[in-house]
């Protein structure tokens, strides 16, 4: 296993670098230090074919491109400093209004304007003999609206087993909602198809409801029976012509509270491939990118889109700050936060 730290751009004067993460088993991991975003990942096929298996790209600057910008799919991005939509993009936190940049609408996403997958890390610390980086974000008061000075570490490690294990921990010196994510979008084909031909499996018997703005209401429900129990393995089209419409659900893991377990499998049969998620997270939005442009694609051509990539972004619950009892939605200045999901690659 090895790590290798080269230059992959300059923003203002930074230098931008690009960590690749290698294993004896030819995974290989690419993670750029603006936005702390996984830009590729590399993973054999049965037949020991390796190809890029997430939406991303190979120069900086195709991160800036207004064909990317405009549609704000945050492929790969270490998203904060609160993951999905917060309802009118306000909360109260003790006895304090908070108002905050309104993203989608009148609501806020994934942190705001200029979210964590939109700064520059820090490479922490990283060792060249093991595929492992922790990279490191400060995020001062009242930025994007939020308060609290928190910092901020993350740390990607591939290990011989397959295990893409990203582990979070944070701290602050004044209460503050906060959790965050990784936002890859998965396509186990290598991008040959799309992903409705992926056959998907979730431990979960209920999701969040959202009302007409995208914004959690704080009223859950049984999705048993229905078209998006996945709770047995279904073929992801299938779902979708049954539900005429594609994923965006976050599905809740009330049993396993906050203990470390699998939650969700994937596979695609042409590949052979397969992707188990493992999380501390109480829930999982799965999203089947059906706002993604189809203008987009890698340099080398690969070619993205509606229905080209699955997230899989493991979390606290959207609009957390504003539903009664969301478990852990706040960050208290006495506390750490830890947060821990693995994606395992089979194949």
């Amino acid at each position: 296993m090895k790590t290798n730290v080269e230059h992959f751009g300059t923003i203002e004067d930074n230098d931008i670098q690009l960590v690749t993460l290698i294993n004896d088993h030819g995974v290989e991991i690419k993670i750029s230090n603006y936005g702390a975003t996984i830009t590729s990942i590399k993973v054999p096929d049965k037949e020991g074919n390796i190809d890029e298996i997430v939406c991303g790209f190979d120069d900086l600057d195709s991160y800036f491109l207004p064909a990317y910008t405009n549609n704000a799919p945050y492929f790969g991005g270490t998203v904060g400093r609160y993951c999905s939509q917060i309802k009118d993009s306000k909360f109260t936190l003790e006895g304090v209004d908070y108002q905050l940049n309104k993203i989608v609408g009148n609501n806020n996403l994934h942190g705001g304007k200029k979210g964590f997958d939109k700064k520059i890390w820090t490479v922490d610390t990283y060792d060249e003999n093991k595929a492992l980086v922790t990279m490191k974000l400060e995020s001062g008061h009242l930025e994007e609206g939020f308060p609290g000075n928190v910092v901020v570490w993350v740390t990607f490690a591939i290990s011989n087993t397959n295990e893409l294990q990203i582990d979070y921990i944070a701290t602050t010196d004044q209460s503050t909602p906060f959790t965050i994510t990784n936002h890859s979008y998965f396509n186990l084909s290598g991008f040959k198809d799309d992903v409705l031909q992926h056959t998907v499996k979730i431990a979960s018997d209920k999701k969040q409801v959202w009302d007409d703005t995208g914004a959690a209401t704080g009223n859950n429900i049984s999705v048993l029976g229905k078209p998006d129990d996945l709770r047995t393995p279904k073929k992801i089209g299938d779902v979708h012509d049954a539900m005429r419409d594609g994923f965006e659900h976050y599905y809740l893991f009330d049993e396993k509270g906050f203990e470390l377990g699998k939650v969700a499998e994937i596979t695609e049969e042409n590949s052979g491939r397969s992707l188990e998620v493992y999380t501390t997270e109480p829930g999982m939005l799965f999203y089947t990118g059906k706002y993604t442009s189809d203008e987009l694609k890698r340099e080398t051509g690969l070619q993205y889109g509606k229905f080209r990539g699955l997230c899989l972004e493991t979390h606290r619950y959207p609009n957390g700050p504003n539903i009664t009892n969301a478990p852990k939605s706040i960050l208290d200045k006495d506390e750490t936060y830890r947060s821990t999901t693995i994606f395992k690659f089979g194949w």
